[in-house]
């Protein structure tokens, strides 16, 4: 698609205004630096965002559509199509630095994008990085966390729990 050079700032406020949508799960964390946000576009005077949900079965997926209507239209843009794409899946290596950064500080071990973090996806979890504490001498005390896309930790020196957001 070719921009002329108002679509191409009227674009870059799109992104702008997705950058301050949060996830409602984890409200820390942008759905732009989730990287759900996979694409938008500006088609005359539809603006089209599409996403990808984290799990093809993510019950946020309806909060987050309406929540970035909202966001657009509060922000002044109209006639806005959000559009669900599945394929390819989401991953973690979708995440930025910053919302990694962001679920660390917020008491989420982040996604290791790694061999490590792969295994889990095999059945062998790998030692996570307690947020707390930044210790290794953690255990997987569950499978799945506060959302299917978290397991339940918790770390042997601090004794804290704490959530991981699976890699997949």
């Amino acid at each position: 698609m070719s921009l002329t050079a108002s679509s191409k700032v009227s674009e870059k406020k799109i992104w702008e205004v997705l950058e301050n949508v949060k996830d409602p799960e984890i409200p820390v964390i942008s759905v732009v630096d989730l990287g759900i946000v996979r694409e938008v576009n500006l088609n005359d005077n539809e603006v089209e965002v599409l996403i990808t949900p984290t799990y093809s079965g993510c019950p946020a997926m309806s909060v987050i559509r309406l929540e970035i209507t909202t966001a657009l239209l509060d922000a002044g843009f109209e006639n806005i199509k959000i559009r669900t794409v599945l394929s390819p899946a989401w991953t973690t290596k979708w995440m930025s630095e910053k919302g990694k950064k962001a679920l660390k500080e917020y008491g989420i071990a982040p996604p290791m994008d790694d061999e490590r973090g792969e295994a889990d996806l095999f059945g062998e979890m790998p030692a996570v990085e307690c947020p707390h504490c930044g210790s290794g001498n953690t255990r997987m005390t569950n499978r799945f966390g506060s959302t299917p896309c978290k397991s339940l930790h918790q770390c042997k020196d601090c004794k804290e729990p704490f959530d991981y957001f699976k890699c997949h």
